[in-house]
């Protein structure tokens, strides 16, 4: 029975996001009260705006993937591991022995939490499991013990949880999504070295007066501020660091005009879908739990809809190659999670209130600690690697989406205990800058009860 359940599961796993997120979606509203013709529109509505998103990253990995090579290349860049980012390392870890058992594990988690009362966050999006998959799997892959990879989803999924509750004021606040969160992804688990960041400049004079903005942009300079202009001059200005003529330079510049203007529409679709499910599930929720406050969790794509997170994102491509260069020790060319820089510091340009210049500070830090530690995982994706089939182990393989995680790699650390001093320094740094987070998130809670009443 368990084997039959297990191959299901596996089943709509390998359909891909924009078709299993339909299905939960439809299901989880039919059950909790909504009525069944709507619910299975809400689905479809969802899966065309995955299926819209996942248009428009194949597009940007196809077009800036290549320009990002060219660049690497014209600038003699001699990073010999490719990042494969979270396109490869998604399915790698959805073909790992511990996938179909993660998914229930997960639930279950977030299930006790919220009976517990540790979370208000209701995580609905099951395709991001594979997020707290990933370090099951890649601490089973290295330890080789069943357990400790199902502890190492347990220990995730909870941080994750935690996040969600952490981050839905912001979600309400910048990105205007009232009730819903984003629990899980890069975004998530790197928000909290954009608020230590934030604290430093506001200390600063004459920095921390600096607010730069698509739409303070658009104030001064018209129409060249604009949205679809800056994806236009970004993209254009990629292609000629990358050495193209003007012939491949110009077209790049407007397919990133329209991601600019596709992206926010695109995730317009996700949203309106998503709706029916979001009102009921408050109504059950507090019906059970009286006036009690909930989020729903959803897929980081949803902020990907925000000017500045594209924005800033493109100007992070050449940034992204550049920091590579400075890291002490680097092995890996960034390239997988290049187009989807945006999933990085979307939270630090909600932490930074849209402010492009903070999050350029920020987002250096986030992205030089992702590409620290995703160099000392690499063994650790390259037997994961060998064991799901992905490779026969003549090549490394390097990701810098979950590769490069506190969470994963502080916690196989533990247990193998090969770089005891470097999972030290990333525990002290991340704790630090979680801790720092909580505790502004606590005092901004108290301000805004203490102006309500």
């Amino acid at each position: 029975m368990l084997k039959v359940i297990s191959d299901a599961i596996q089943y709509v796993i390998d359909m891909g996001a924009s078709v299993m997120l339909p299905i939960v979606i439809a299901i989880i509203s039919i059950c909790i009260g909504v009525k069944v013709g709507k619910a299975i529109r809400s689905g479809l509505m969802i899966g065309v705006g995955f299926v819209g998103l996942g248009l428009i990253v194949d597009m940007m990995n196809a077009e800036l993937g290549p320009a990002a090579a060219a660049m690497s290349e014209k600038f003699g860049l001699s990073l010999s591991v490719v990042d494969i980012g979270w396109p490869g390392a998604s399915p790698m870890t959805w073909a790992s022995n511990i996938a179909t058992v993660a998914i229930p594990v997960a639930i279950a988690v977030n299930i006790i939490m919220l009976l517990l009362k540790l979370t208000k966050t209701v995580n609905i999006d099951i395709w991001n499991i594979w997020h707290m998959t990933f370090t099951g799997a890649i601490a089973y892959a290295v330890t080789g013990s069943f357990w400790i990879g199902i502890l190492g989803v347990v220990v995730h999924a909870a941080i994750a949880y935690k996040l969600g509750d952490l981050w839905a004021p912001l979600m309400a606040d910048y990105f205007e999504l009232d009730g819903l969160t984003v629990p899980h992804g890069t975004a998530a688990y790197m928000g909290p070295i954009a608020c230590v960041i934030d604290a430093v400049l506001d200390k600063i004079p004459g920095i921390n007066k600096i607010d730069i903005t698509a739409d303070s942009l658009q104030e001064k300079v018209g129409v060249l501020g604009e949205p679809i202009v800056i994806g236009g001059i970004l993209g254009t200005a990629v292609g000629f660091l990358a050495g193209y003529g003007p012939q491949e330079a110009f077209p790049l510049g407007v397919k990133m005009s329209a991601v600019m203007v596709l992206m926010p529409k695109i995730v317009k679709c996700i949203m309106e879908g998503l709706m029916p499910l979001s009102e009921r599930a408050k109504e059950v929720l507090t019906k059970k739990f009286g006036n009690s406050e909930f989020y729903i969790g959803l897929d980081p794509a949803i902020l990907l809809g925000d000017p500045q997170v594209v924005t800033t994102g493109l100007i992070f491509i050449p940034l992204t190659l550049v920091i590579a260069v400075l890291v002490p020790g680097n092995k890996i060319l960034p390239f997988g999670d290049l187009a989807t820089i945006g999933f990085f510091i979307a939270i630090a340009v909600a932490v930074h209130k849209g402010n492009i210049f903070r999050t350029i500070f920020s987002g250096s830090a986030i992205m030089f600690m992702t590409i620290w530690i995703a160099n000392k995982t690499i063994p650790w994706l390259t037997k994961l690697a060998e064991t799901t089939g992905s490779t026969d182990g003549s090549n490394l393989v390097a990701a810098l989406d979950q590769g490069g995680c506190p969470i994963t790699y502080v916690f196989t650390q533990i247990f193998t205990r090969d770089n005891l001093a470097a999972a030290g320094v990333i525990a002290v740094i991340y704790a630090v800058c979680l801790l720092f987070t909580v505790r502004c998130s606590r005092k901004r809670a108290a301000e805004l009860k203490e102006v309500e009443e």
